[in-house]
């Protein structure tokens, strides 16, 4: 469709008139003979006169004046608007039954991070997250169906070390560790866990990060909620629930300024189950992980692909699509989300 060229605008009125003059016969007209009439000026003439006079003053001035207001109250408005504003709403998961704990909302601070990496989470909610192991509260420990506190304790301790090596060890995020991660689980289970490795299936509770990918000094920021309970498997084996939902903010090195530019999030949540040890053989003692659930953001969708991590770029990672920028980073946003890459 083509727009139509504009219609010729009116030239303006001028804004002077005509001087007086004598007319063509050389005579000096008769109305210029005549005494003037003096009247007496009231105080609406003298308004009158002064804004011919003055017009083009007065309505800079007023004109000014208008715009200044405008934009005062434009400021004011937008300033009230915020204030009041809510956040936009987005799909929340309800907290699972159990007996539950969440990360402590005061970060835990080292004093000897680079101020770089520091500034890496600056302007994002994860600068008020706990850093690394910090963020996995556990929930007390103590008595469910048939499991001792002794032995809730014990399982709570082997799912925090899986998620502290899976989601935090540098050593394991580089590539290394593979064998010691899946000695924390059942024998029995270990085979599916290995599967997983060679496929992408592992990044619902891992993080490997993709070759080339550099992560700043700074500790990973982690905020979200352990929780148990006592309950049977679909094959009536009675287990100690064990549900994490965590967001793992990652820093990664960029030039970019723009704040959040360098953060990387994964939000997962996982369900693992440990058998009571009258239920099952020898090699079924232990943790197992039943499901696994993630999203991430701000990552190259390339590498991802792969169930790799690393910080989008200018052809891949676009966010993911939400209705609130800051939804990510929200441990209770539901997992079902729109996939941008």
């Amino acid at each position: 469709m083509t727009t139509p060229p504009p219609a010729d605008e009116p030239s303006p009125p001028s804004r002077s008139a005509p001087l007086a003059s004598h007319d063509e016969s050389g005579q000096v007209p008769e109305w210029l003979r005549q005494p003037a009439e003096e009247h007496p000026v009231g105080a609406l003439e003298r308004l009158r006169l002064f804004w011919e006079n003055h017009t083009q003053a007065v309505t800079a001035v007023v004109g000014g004046g208008l715009v200044l207001v405008l934009l005062l109250g434009a400021g004011w408005f937008d300033l009230w608007r915020r204030a009041g504003e809510t956040p936009r709403g987005y799909p929340t998961i309800s907290p699972p039954s159990g007996v539950s704990a969440t990360t402590d909302t005061k970060p835990a601070t080292s004093g000897t991070k680079p101020t770089s990496a520091a500034d890496t989470f600056a302007g994002t909610p994860a600068a008020t997250f706990a850093e690394g192991a910090a963020g996995i509260t556990l929930p007390p420990a103590r008595r469910a169906g048939v499991f001792s506190a002794t032995e809730v304790a014990a399982a709570l301790a082997d799912v925090r070390a899986a998620l502290r090596l899976a989601r935090l060890d540098r050593k394991f995020l580089a590539g290394g560790e593979f064998d010691r991660f899946v000695r924390m689980f059942a024998p029995a289970s270990r085979s599916e866990i290995r599967a997983d490795f060679r496929d992408t299936s592992f990044a619902t509770y891992a993080t490997r990060l993709a070759p080339g990918a550099r992560l700043t000094a700074d500790q990973p920021r982690v905020k979200g909620r352990v929780t148990y309970r006592a309950t049977r498997d679909n094959e009536g084996i009675r287990v100690l629930e064990i549900t994490t939902n965590f967001v793992w903010a990652y820093a990664f090195h960029t030039l970019d300024p723009t704040p959040g530019a360098g953060v990387v999030v994964v939000h997962d949540t996982v369900v693992w189950h440990v058998p009571h040890p009258d239920d099952v053989a020898s090699s079924g003692v232990g943790l197992w992980l039943m499901e696994s659930e993630s999203y991430a953001s701000n990552m190259d969708c390339a590498s991802f692909d792969k169930g790799l991590l690393a910080l989008g770029t200018p052809s891949y990672g676009l966010p993911v699509a939400t209705e609130d920028p800051d939804a990510v980073f929200d441990p209770d946003r539901s997992l079902d989300i729109t996939d941008t890459c």
